[in-house]
């Protein structure tokens, strides 16, 4: 998967969320991508994040860094 398709789709996610009335926005879209995401993709997610995660919204970024940890 190339890391605009990712990027997309970890945005996508974000965009759902922040329509959603939880209390932790970030926590639950890095809920989802662990859930969701097998791990080759967490792995590219991780490798995007170190390059400086561009296109990645701010939820984006934020879940994508808890679930990189």
């Amino acid at each position: 998967m190339s890391p605009e398709k990712m990027t997309r789709m970890a945005n996508q996610i974000a965009t759902f969320f922040e329509s959603q009335p939880v209390s932790d926005q970030a926590e639950s879209v890095a809920a989802h991508l662990k859930e969701f995401w097998e791990p080759r993709m967490l792995e590219k997610l991780a490798k995007h994040l170190q390059s400086g995660g561009e296109g990645l919204s701010p939820l984006a970024l934020e879940a994508s860094k808890r679930v990189t940890a």
